[in-house]
């Protein structure tokens, strides 16, 4: 009986599958009973054995004569053989276990991310002395990303451990993957984004990684972590991507709102500065930091945003941040009820940016903005984030922008702001 029903299931998926590949006939073909209608659908290889080894638990009394010619593409119906090595068919080359697709997830996957970028991932190590006897010492990683030797990591490995905003005096060590040691030369620093570049001089090209584009990402994406935690080196932990677009407000950050890839991959400390890289071994972010006594939180920073923040270096040898002085809010579906709620004229909009603190003779004080006003367009354009205005803005210092503004009950306000150049201390 547990055959009989066994061979039934069986039967039945078989069916299912054929009645799928049934189901568009009449869509595509003469419905006339005088003519033949074929169907050609594509199967992946273990389902296709499987069925193969079915086909003769089918009942011929069961058969659909409806269903013409059904043709399994690549596989002759008289061949019940199972294939020797499924990813020979599906990766083109035997027993590599590469991806089919660049969304599917295959053994060595993981593996393979790593090592792409792993050559180029140096071990940072900073010590600070006084009077020839060491007074503190640092540990982190970095990635190069140039084979001249240039490495991109993070500002509070270098940072001064006697002045927590200037850059280390003290010497800077790298270590290769290979063992290979070099001093190293900061050439800038940045405390708000805690991006730095490191220099590191070869008598030869070294490895550097490719960089991707975190904008790509999405939550659930594929992740891994390269770095050098409590200095043990070559080090790779996986995980996924948990929020694109965690801001450093959330976390209780202070100061220029920023915003982080946030993962459960697994850092401790040594990791700052390492890259995260994706499936295809592209450095998408800059692992910065963890959440103390919490597993599976921890966060960096999206390289789109280092790589803006290279670009300020070059161009300007320091980042460049305009300054407004004003307190700005993300506006959700959510707080737009809440804040309709608490008051009627609260203007109607689907989104856009809160004023909600201005501080005293800033520019936008000196514009005429006013807590309470929602910034709907600066510069002529939609906005409806805080990181949008940012973009807009980017380093322009004294290029006057207008801004549009909503205020109670719904009156337009046009606005013009000039401004200035945000202090390190702010």
């Amino acid at each position: 009986m547990r055959r009989f029903f066994a061979k039934t299931r069986a039967s039945a998926a078989l069916l299912a599958v054929a009645a799928a590949a049934a189901g568009a006939g009449p869509a595509l073909s003469d419905e006339s009973p005088s003519r033949t209608s074929s169907t050609t659908i594509s199967i992946s290889t273990p389902l296709r054995w499987w069925m193969m080894q079915r086909m003769n638990l089918v009942p011929q009394e069961l058969a659909f004569p409806s269903l013409g010619g059904l043709s399994l593409i690549n596989h002759s119906v008289a061949s019940a053989t199972p294939p020797t090595d499924f990813n020979e068919e599906v990766s083109g080359s035997k027993g590599d276990d590469s991806r089919c697709c660049p969304w599917c997830l295959g053994r060595n996957s993981i593996a393979v991310a790593a090592e792409a970028a792993a050559s180029a991932v140096v071990n940072i190590s900073v010590t600070q002395s006084i009077n020839g006897m060491m007074i503190a010492k640092g540990i982190g990683s970095g990635t190069i990303i140039d084979p001249d030797g240039t490495i991109l990591t993070c500002a509070h490995i270098v940072l001064d451990f006697l002045n927590q905003r200037s850059i280390t005096t003290g010497k800077v060590e790298v270590t290769l993957r290979d063992g290979r040691k070099f001093d190293g030369v900061v050439v800038n620093a940045d405390f708000h984004s805690d991006i730095a570049v490191v220099k590191i001089t070869s008598k030869t090209p070294l490895a550097a990684a490719k960089l991707g584009l975190s904008k790509r990402l999405r939550p659930g994406d594929w992740v891994v972590a390269l770095g050098c935690p409590l200095s043990l080196q070559n080090t790779i932990t996986a995980g996924i991507v948990s929020s694109v677009d965690r801001k450093s407000s959330d976390l209780g950050l202070l100061g220029v709102e920023r915003e982080y890839l946030q993962t459960d991959c697994a850092i401790n400390q040594g990791n700052s500065g390492g890259p995260l890289v994706n499936l295809d071994g592209e450095v998408i972010g800059i692992n910065i930091m963890k959440v103390a006594n919490a597993d599976g939180l921890s966060f960096a920073v999206p390289i789109d945003s280092a790589a803006k923040i290279m670009e300020q270096f070059k161009k300007n040898g320091r980042v460049v941040r305009p300054w407004l002085g004003v307190k700005l809010l993300d506006l959700t579906e959510k707080n737009i009820t809440h804040l309709k709620e608490k008051d009627g004229s609260f203007p109607d909009v689907r989104n856009g940016v809160l004023v909600v603190v201005v501080t005293p003779g800033s520019p936008a004080d000196q514009a005429g903005f006013s807590p309470g006003d929602i910034i709907i367009e600066f510069n002529g354009k939609p906005v409806g984030s805080i990181k949008e205005i940012i973009d807009v803005m980017g380093d322009k210092v004294g290029t006057p922008f207008t801004v549009l503004v909503k205020r109670a009950n719904n009156k337009l306000v046009s606005l013009h702001v000039t401004p200035a150049e945000m202090k390190p201390d702010r």
